[in-house]
């Protein structure tokens, strides 16, 4: 068995053992830091490996990694690495303040370890059901997370959070059966007839009709994680109400490994019906994400909420991307959730330094970052600018693809895409100028904030705008290939 997987999956399981028990130590956040880290460690060494032997497989095919999952391996195993950096001084503060109990320390770094786990584990298993275990995993770890100040508000959406996505979730488990009745009749009965390599090799043979409908299934089991319209009424509530390194691994990981189940199935699903049925859901559905996010971001007063709502335009682009599908699309979509993943995780942690210097996410109440602390007020800039998709940052590439490409492939939704981007764009940028730039509301931390993981993403996100390396060029045509 290759031990770079094993390493990969067994680094954030004995990471959640171990901080289950001294979570609550003062070293606690170095050790959770330090879990994180060798789990990049395991997930860089499986990179180097897949592009020098090509796909790899372990444990009788059970798990799987190739040019598609691999990218998001690395991703999320980097984004997790800087969130654990990032929470040190950050859960430190909050402990200080009375908000978080010994208790709480200890669930929240367990948690964290093991929601790591299920996503790595949702990434490189081959198995569809095992994938859908770990997704509900992955959920049950992050209500616990969200719940974690154990007010009325968080308790609230953690309990939104657990009944919306454990109904989806289900509907997630109905069309997994629904696929494994229809390979039983190609493949025949076992786990065998559930591996996603078995079932891409006979995705001709597949019943087309239980497809469709196992499709419609899994759109709404998964779309809810997703976070796409009208699933995605848990996701603000979640993210204002978490502690704010969460709320970063829920923008920049749950949502990207969520999306990457669900087009899994859409490439089985398109090669069995020969007509592009699940291409069409993903860019109705992607478009009225953009476009409804879009308008609600103007009205939300709390700066967490506002980005999540910027979270679900995002991943609406993205699905809507993956849609439309070919190698151009399919590039622009990944291309899109590395950088959306690194700029939001960014902005996150500059909006927990801002929220935490004024005890507030009311924005009204938020004002004058730039002067107070100059590192915070301009990282939140930075990274505002890079998300509303300003050049020379990546998210401008990434969208300028999607756009030229749908007025190329689908010239009717050129138009709404560009109204609902100019609208999130006044809406934000409107917001966030004088929280920035206004007469100074806050006063410094007792801590020293760590900005180091903020510029560092945004010093990708502004690389990957200016120039994309051969061998990550490489990579993305490699996994665009995949999706077909």
């Amino acid at each position: 068995m290759p031990g770079e997987i094993v390493l990969l999956l067994l680094s954030p399981l004995a990471g959640a053992a171990a901080l289950a028990l001294i979570g609550h130590r003062p070293f606690a956040a170095e050790a959770n830091a330090a879990f994180s880290i060798l789990t990049f460690g395991a997930a860089a060494r499986l990179v180097a490996r897949v592009i020098a032997e090509g796909p790899i497989s372990a444990l009788d095919e059970q798990l799987f990694v190739d040019s598609l999952n691999v990218f998001l391996v690395a991703l999320t195993a980097f984004v997790a690495m800087t969130t654990s950096l990032f929470s040190r001084p950050y859960m430190r503060i909050e402990r200080q303040h009375g908000r978080v109990s010994d208790g709480g320390m200890r669930l929240y770094h367990s948690m964290y370890q093991l929601f790591s786990f299920t996503m790595l584990l949702v990434l490189v298993t081959n198995n569809l059901g095992v994938m859908w275990v770990a997704m509900e995993a992955a959920t049950l770890t992050t209500v616990l997370l969200v719940a974690l100040y154990r007010t009325h508000a968080s308790l609230e959406a953690a309990w939104k959070y657990f009944i919306l996505c454990g109904v989806g979730i289900a509907q997630a488990l109905f069309g997994t059966i629904l696929v494994y009745f229809a390979a039983e009749r190609v493949l025949g009965p076992g786990v065998g007839s559930l591996l996603w390599t078995h079932l891409d090799a006979v995705k001709g043979e597949l019943e087309p009709t239980v497809m469709s409908i196992a499709f419609v299934f899994l759109l709404v089991g998964y779309g809810t994680k997703v976070g796409l319209v009208p699933l995605h009424n848990w996701l603000p509530d979640a993210h204002a109400e978490g502690p704010t390194p969460i709320s970063a691994v829920l923008s920049g990981l749950l949502l990207n490994v969520a999306l990457y189940a669900l087009i899994r199935f859409k490439v089985i699903t398109d090669g069995a019906l020969e007509r592009p049925f699940a291409s069409s859901l993903l860019m109705g559905f992607g478009l009225l994400s953009v476009a409804v996010a879009a308008f609600f971001l103007s009205r939300q007063r709390d700066i967490k909420r506002m980005f999540a709502y910027s979270s679900i335009e995002h991943m609406g682009l993205v699905t809507f991307a993956f849609g439309m599908g070919g190698p151009v699309a399919s590039f622009a979509g990944l291309l899109h959730m590395t950088v959306h993943s690194l700029t939001k995780s960014a902005i996150f942690f500059a909006v927990g330094h801002a929220t935490q210097k004024t005890g507030t996410q009311l924005m009204e109440n938020i004002r004058g970052l730039a002067r107070v602390s100059p590192t915070v007020g301009w990282g939140l800039m930075l990274g505002t600018v890079a998300i509303l998709g300003m050049p020379p940052f990546g998210v401008f590439a990434s969208e300028f693809l999607i756009l030229t490409t749908a007025i190329a492939q689908q010239p009717w939704a050129a138009p709404i895409l560009l109204v609902s981007l100019g609208v999130s764009f006044a809406a934000i940028f409107g917001k966030v100028q004088p929280m920035v730039f206004g007469d100074p509301t806050a006063e410094r931390l007792p801590q020293r904030p760590a900005l180091v993981p903020v510029f560092a993403h945004l010093a990708i996100v502004l690389m990957l705008g200016l120039y994309v390396p051969p061998y990550l060029a490489d990579w993305y045509r490699q996994a665009a290939k995949l999706l077909g």
